[in-house]
């Protein structure tokens, strides 16, 4: 399937989403509210069969957290790029998608430590990296008092 059509597919399963062909995949950028609910019907749709997650990025964006996902569909060779945001720097909640890809968990452990995005029904959210006394090193806002350079 070209990307063009599959751009059209992608808009017709999530209709409440901006559906955009980026310079390699269609990507599609949605409230996190949908974000479970579009990942299931991209994944279980015939057409679209995407069984396999690649990898997930946790972002900082400077005023909002998001994160992006990468699916594939070795069916039918091709990919799509979830992306999501949210504004509450705070209480960053992302619902997870280790239920449809439990190769998820690693990564969403990655974005949970890293910047602090916590994963709602994520099977072990824990820090990955880091202890307790660590903040999120990833975020744009974090200072680190030790490891300052002298000017």
């Amino acid at each position: 399937m070209e990307n063009s059509q599959l751009a059209a597919l992608a808009a017709t399963i999530a209709p409440d989403a901006q559906v955009v062909q980026g310079k390699q995949f269609v990507e599609i950028t949605l409230r996190p509210a949908d974000l479970y609910a579009v990942a299931e019907k991209l994944k279980n749709n015939s057409d679209t069969a995407l069984d396999m997650l690649v990898s997930v990025t946790g972002m900082d964006y400077g005023t909002d957290l998001g994160t992006v996902y990468h699916l594939r569909s070795t069916v039918r060779n091709h990919m799509i790029v979830l992306k999501t945001r949210v504004s509450d720097r705070d209480n960053p909640e992302i619902d997870s998608l280790c239920a449809l890809w439990p190769a998820a968990e690693f990564h969403e452990r990655e974005a949970y430590d890293l910047l602090g995005i916590r994963f709602r029904n994520h099977p072990d959210l824990r820090r990955l990296f880091l202890d307790s006394t660590w903040g999120f090193p990833l975020r744009k806002d974090y200072k680190d008092d030790i490891n300052i350079l002298a000017r």
